[in-house]
């Protein structure tokens, strides 16, 4: 599931997984026109971009994995936004 790329960017890496119930991909690229070149963005619409590439193999890899506090955390949020 590689999405198309800009002529300046450059595929990086993909991560499968899943949060919030709904499987999701995670692209990461670098972009050298951009301030931050290394970015990643997820099928959910989330993304973050890094100065260098150092933490966005990290950051993509967990986004995708996430731990039994970030479920905990994602549950209780919806729970509070539906109950109110």
């Amino acid at each position: 599931m590689k999405p198309q790329l800009e002529e300046t960017e450059f595929w990086v890496g993909t991560f499968h997984g899943s949060h919030g119930g709904h499987p999701a991909a995670v692209t990461a690229t670098r972009d050298d026109t951009r301030p931050e070149p290394y970015v990643w963005t997820c099928t959910c619409g989330a993304s973050r971009s890094f100065p260098t590439e150092h933490g966005v193999f990290d950051t993509a890899w967990q986004h995708t994995h996430p731990t039994r506090f970030d479920r905990l955390r994602s549950w209780a949020a919806r729970r509070f936004r539906t109950a109110g």
